[in-house]
């Protein structure tokens, strides 16, 4: 076998992260990012806001969330024309300047993801009953072990954040995304979160939602505000409480639809309507139809043949303003589950569940950011990963961040200056994914 020489040169310049050109794009053709951020807070420094964020996107896109990261690239001429930056930024001007600033760079940065789904009219599947899915589901950042600001127990008995998302659309759009701390109830503050996000969802879709949220969204203040909206459909998970589980199983096996799955279990399914009185937005008073769907399991048996001594009951329910079958509800309440995908994606792909800053703001800037760099990285995804054309691959309706990144964004090429222009140059051994690549490129800097 062959040894290597080990060598560096002055004269020839390689990349390992060609998709960096794909992400610069995305934030500069497709949102108002820059001039917002120069316009909300005026600054005659040498490194602009700009450049700032647009270089922590640029690591971030790489699943570096550290602030140290940028150091590596302080002399990568490719990086700075990639993102169309004049400067890159040092790890204590990126901190600094995002600690600074954090509060009025948040909100700017936040609508960007929304401006770049918007005018890159991102697709959107609808489900089966021709609505978008919106789904709304809180997850825990652990942060333990840490000082930083608001790390506190969580429901998953760590300390650290809660952040909750809201996924668009079966490809699972991030439209919004708010930190909270780790103490906080999802439903705290959850009213102004909706409107919020319906407003964010109707700047580019006009089409019916279904909104899916879990059980610890079951208030009647929610289910009131959801019903104020035009063309939005709701499934929220029903909170037993303190319910009475003999009665309840009493009434399904009487009322319900009664299946036996296997010896020693049976479901019954059937709906409750009940009516409540609210007050309208004028301070009148009106009453709202409401809709249950109740599922009841009894398991006499369990599922390896053991008898058991007392029947064990699940009882489950689930409020929604379809009219459709109670069979229908349940497994469309079922495809909320995919959020678990995307809270890994965000987590674990993009190396966003340990925050890098002690302050709360500045974390929930660095949030903000991880939306903007998601959507992009999905949107490369699905235009350019989805099918197997190009670079083999089994077809798929999504592919994880972590194929994107490792598949177009950490693709090595040179870069080569003739003249005023510059070239990125791929290796003829790798045709399949230069002509994806291409074709990538070519969406965003010409589409």
């Amino acid at each position: 076998m062959k040894r290597f020489q080990i060598e560096q040169s002055d004269e020839e310049f390689y990349t390992s992260h060609s998709g960096l050109a794909l992400v610069g794009l995305g934030v500069n053709r497709f949102t108002t990012l820059v001039s917002a951020l120069a316009k909300a807070v005026p600054s005659d420094d040498v490194i602009s806001h700009g450049d700032v964020i647009k270089s922590y996107c640029g690591i971030l896109a790489q699943a570096k969330s550290d602030f140290v990261a940028v150091e590596q690239y302080r002399g990568d001429d490719f990086f700075r024309e990639s993102l169309g930056n004049r400067h890159v930024s040092s790890e204590g001007t990126m901190r600094q300047r995002m600690d600074e600033h954090a509060a009025s760079f948040l909100p700017i940065v936040s609508w960007a993801s929304v401006e770049f789904l918007e005018n890159t009219k991102a697709p959107l599947t609808p489900l089966a009953t021709g609505h978008i899915s919106l789904d709304i589901d809180g997850f825990v950042m652990d942060n333990s072990g840490s000082k930083k600001e608001k790390v506190a127990p969580t429901y998953r008995k760590v300390d650290g954040y809660l952040a909750l998302p809201a996924y668009l659309g079966a490809e699972g759009w991030l439209v919004n995304l708010h930190l909270l701390s780790g103490s906080q109830h999802p439903q705290k503050e959850f009213i102004p979160y909706i409107r919020e996000t319906l407003a964010r969802v109707r700047q580019f879709c006009s089409k019916k939602l279904l909104v899916r949220a879990d059980s610890a969204h079951d208030a009647m203040d929610n289910l009131v505000e959801l019903s104020r909206h035009r063309k939005v459909d709701w499934i929220i998970k029903w909170n037993p409480r303190k319910q009475d589980c003999g009665a309840w199983t009493k009434r399904a096996f009487a009322e319900g639809t009664v299946t036996s799955p296997r010896p020693g279990k049976r479901v019954a399914i059937f709906s409750v309507k009940e009516k409540h009185g609210i007050t309208d937005e004028n301070g009148k008073q009106q009453t709202l139809p409401l809709r249950r769907v109740m599922r009841v399991t009894e398991r006499t048996i369990d599922k390896k043949g053991q008898p058991l001594l007392v029947p064990d009951i699940e009882l489950e329910g689930w409020w929604t303003s379809l009219t459709v079958a109670e069979e229908e509800v349940i497994e469309l309440y079922r495809g909320h589950a995919v959020c678990e995908q995307y809270h890994a994606e965000i987590k674990t792909d993009m190396d966003l569940e340990r925050l890098p800053s002690g302050k709360f703001a500045t974390n929930q800037l660095v949030m903000a950011c991880g939306a903007l760099v998601y959507n992009i990285l999905r949107f490369i995804g699905q235009i350019g990963l989805v099918t197997n054309q190009g670079i083999i691959r089994h077809e798929a309706k999504r592919r994880r961040l972590k194929t994107v990144i490792q598949e177009l964004i950490y693709f090595a090429g040179r870069l080569i200056a003739t003249g005023r222009r510059l070239k990125l140059r791929f290796s003829r051994h790798v045709r399949a994914h230069a002509e994806t690549f291409a074709r990538m490129y070519e969406r965003l800097a010409f589409g």
